[in-house]
């Protein structure tokens, strides 16, 4: 098995297709706008939504679960990187964030 690779919130390119592995009251309180929210979980039911032949940058809340995933989405070979730091670093880093309660977006 290789070395998974892990990119830091920096090196995600505009554009990249990004999976969210956080659970649901996570994703409501802040998450990156055109993500895939898929909890860790439910991805072995629900690997049909995402596209093979893509790349995927997966985090979670601080890069565990993502990790996890990553491991799990290569062995079934797909093409992942674990987001170092996860929305942590992303919230740290100024990126964009939404949330679904209508508030100003968090990592909880």
């Amino acid at each position: 098995m290789s070395e998974m690779e892990n990119v830091s919130v920096e090196a995600i390119p505009v554009g990249a297709k990004i999976l969210d592995v956080r659970e649901d009251y996570e994703w409501e309180a802040g998450h990156i706008a055109d993500a895939v929210h898929i909890p860790l979980d439910q991805l072995p039911e629900r690997l049909d939504d995402l596209d093979p032949d893509g790349d995927l940058a997966v985090i979670c809340r601080t890069g565990g679960r993502s990790a996890r995933a990553t491991q799990w989405l290569e062995a079934h070979g797909y093409s992942a990187v674990n987001v170092t730091g996860g929305m942590g670093a992303w919230l740290e880093a100024g990126k964009p964030m939404v949330s679904d309660t209508g508030t100003e977006p968090t990592v909880v």
